[in-house]
């Protein structure tokens, strides 16, 4: 496994990241000794980056790290945590808390659950217009000379925040979709990045199993997967974005790879700065996803990915309107 630096002072990583959400969330029911095993895997393989966040399954993908992790060298490994969205009994949704008291409270149960003395990426999982980003990272930038962090991380902000933030204290990594059909980070948010030397993992990259080539118009999903209220995912919009798979397949059967493999390879291509994070939930996907990291694109391969999928021809948005509005990262 290549390794890439993320950003200009944050930790070198795996050019291949694993994110755990759909382990314990989200995305339906998951089977816990798979998990375990697909994390087991992924560090086989010479993964380091795992990410995770502690309102996935409310706490249950810090302790199923946790497990995978025992017996494994912590130092071996990148924990990427994002705090602050906050949940009810039933697995609702009910804004999020970024104020300092907050953060350390977070960071405390994340320590407890995680069986560990420090976080090596700590990030909100998104900005709340009622607390100044300053702010934020401020009270991390305390936790990291504390020791109980090694960096700082944002998700899903926007330039202008990005720049407030990095003038405070130094942001390893942006986590944020970028993927072949959610690109609109490219027109400002990564050049800003770049400028900063702020590195970028990018999640989503098979857009939610979207464009992973496995999806289908015939597929249904448990009312736990929030994919089903998705715009992308559902009536014409999925008709459409599905076609536009089916062009990108031609060109992976061309090369002799998935649809999965070539998807994630275009992301690897952005920049030596981008670290994808692959949301494998099993061994035999983690294995496909696994082989993107062979897959040289040539100049040719990416003529016509482009002419496949142009930057502007997915149907629908990434999160329902409720969602989108609160997105730092969406603001014009």
């Amino acid at each position: 496994m290549d390794t890439r630096k993320l950003g200009s002072t944050g930790p070198t990583v795996s050019a291949l990241g694993l994110g755990l959400m759909g382990m314990s969330d989200l995305y339906g029911a998951a089977d816990e000794a798979e998990s375990i095993a697909t994390i087991h895997a992924a560090l086989d393989a010479g993964v380091t980056l795992l990410d995770t966040g502690d309102f996935y399954g409310m706490g249950h993908n810090e302790m199923l790290l946790r497990d995978a992790l025992r017996g494994r060298n912590r130092d071996d490994v990148v924990i990427s945590v994002k705090f602050g969205s906050l949940r009810d009994p039933e697995g609702g949704w009910l804004g999020s808390d970024v104020r300092p008291a907050a953060i350390k409270n977070f960071l405390a149960y994340t320590l407890r659950r995680l069986g560990t003395d420090h976080v090596d990426i700590y990030r909100p999982s998104r900005i709340h217009s009622d607390v100044p980003v300053e702010d934020v990272v401020g009270t991390l930038g305390e936790l990291v000379t504390a020791g109980y962090v090694r960096h700082v991380g944002l998700s899903e902000v926007g330039a202008e925040t990005l720049r407030r933030a990095h003038k405070v204290h130094p942001i390893s990594d942006l986590q944020i979709e970028y993927s072949l059909i959610s690109r609109g980070i490219e027109s400002e948010i990564l050049p800003v990045a770049r400028e900063l030397g702020v590195g970028v993992t990018a999640y989503g990259v098979l857009s939610r199993g979207l464009i992973s080539g496995h999806w289908s118009a015939q597929r249904t999903t448990a009312p736990t997967d929030f994919r089903t209220h998705l715009p992308r995912f559902t009536g014409e919009n999925l008709d459409r974005n599905l076609a536009l798979v089916e062009q990108l397949r031609t060109i992976a059967e061309a090369r002799g790879v998935t649809v999965a493999q070539i998807a994630i390879a275009w992301v690897l291509g952005r920049g030596v700065d981008v670290v994808p994070l692959i949301g494998a939930r099993r061994r035999d996907r983690l294995t496909e996803a696994l082989g993107a990291a062979r897959v040289d694109l040539t100049e040719a391969d990416l003529a016509a990915i482009e002419a496949a999928v142009p930057a502007d021809a997915v149907a629908g948005t990434r999160y329902d309107a409720a969602h989108m509005a609160i997105l730092d990262s969406e603001r014009p």
